[in-house]
């Protein structure tokens, strides 16, 4: 806890409402002024989160733009309570503020319709982008793409845009060729905001190899690992311990500089939420997530508290104060910081 007080939190996949029977509750807080009360923005607060990448899509750069629009409408409503981060320099600024902080992160590329369009979205406050989600892209193949092709001609010119504006490019959701790929083509470091060990979960095409991870780390970038239960593991049960794990795979792998965390799940995750909305979502999963159990996110890491019990639990591995300094917030802080120079 008194880590937590102290040190910056930074979540680099964190959907803020991700609940699908709180839909209509985010919806409002969009898009009627004044929905969003205090109680609200203390129940992010006291999350012990202070920043996150909030990891929505679009569809096309039209898509976007109303995205943007109706998010930027609504920081600029609270800005006693929340910040859009446009620098590495806003997340101290949100920390000793008190205020939660928002990077706006797209898990898609269909956006980039021309390579201005980065220009475009950076213009709007986009500050990540993942270059592809399950399956191809203009840019590249996802990591459910059959026939693995990589990152294109096209992709390669939107990744060099994206380095010279200062958007960090994001291979969560990519290829394993597209990762490689990319570790050649770009010039700034990257970063994987949420995945997790290929080594740990074989059957799992989300995961990343070793050989992915440590070109990551030779670039300087650093890896999201996410609570998601299938991600973690293959089969149940899945327990907090099952996390830590992944986090020590990285760190044993490459050094603790490279890890960090991205829960993929909101404040809280629909475990909580209606059990027939929960099993129906998990149903429809694509199969290549391998969804098993019951569970969405790891028990135990479902609810408001998530980053508390993730540091208990670092703490009874024997982590140090230095190292979790680093996985809960300044990994993430020094690698944006190194990105994002414009």
């Amino acid at each position: 806890m008194r880590l937590i007080r102290e040190e910056l939190v930074i979540d680099m996949l964190n959907q803020f409402l991700y609940r699908k029977d709180k839909e209509s509750v985010l919806n409002d807080w969009l898009s009627q002024p004044g929905a969003f009360k205090r109680s609200d923005f203390e129940f992010f607060m006291n999350s012990g989160v202070n920043a996150i990448n909030f990891g929505l899509g679009a569809s096309s750069l039209d898509d976007a733009e109303k995205l943007f629009a109706k998010w930027n409408g609504f920081l600029l409503d609270y800005p006693q309570w929340l910040a859009r981060i446009n620098s590495a320099d806003d997340f101290e600024k949100v920390k000793t503020q008190g205020r939660y902080g928002i990077i706006f992160g797209l898990q898609s590329s269909a956006q980039f319709e021309t390579v201005d369009a980065v220009n475009t979205c950076y213009g709007y406050g986009q500050r990540i982008s993942q270059v592809s989600y399950n399956f191809r892209s203009l840019v590249a193949d996802g990591a459910f793409e059959p026939h693995d092709g990589g990152v294109s001609e096209y992709g390669q010119q939107v990744i060099e845009r994206m380095n010279q504006v200062g958007m960090a490019v994001d291979l969560g959701h990519a290829s394993d060729r597209t990762k490689l790929d990319a570790c050649e083509m770009s010039k700034a470091p990257f970063i994987l905001s949420h995945g997790n060990c290929r080594a740990l979960n074989p059957d799992s095409p989300r995961t990343s190899t070793d050989e992915a991870i440590r070109k990551l780390a030779k670039r300087g970038g650093v890896m999201g690992i996410t609570c998601i239960a299938f991600m973690v593991k293959g089969t149940e049960p899945v327990t907090v311990e099952d996390v830590v794990n992944q986090f020590d795979h990285v760190r044993d792998l490459v050094g603790i500089e490279h890890v960090g965390i991205g829960s993929d799940a909101g404040v809280e995750s629909n475990d909580l939420g209606a059990p027939r909305i929960l099993k129906e979502m998990l149903a429809k999963a694509d199969p290549r997530y391998h969804v098993h159990g019951t569970h969405e996110v790891v028990a135990g890491l479902e609810g408001q508290k998530r980053v508390y019990d993730l540091t208990a639990a670092f703490v009874r591995r024997g982590y140090t104060d230095e190292h979790l300094r680093l996985v809960l917030g300044q990994n993430w802080r020094r690698v944006l910081g190194e990105i994002w120079h414009a």
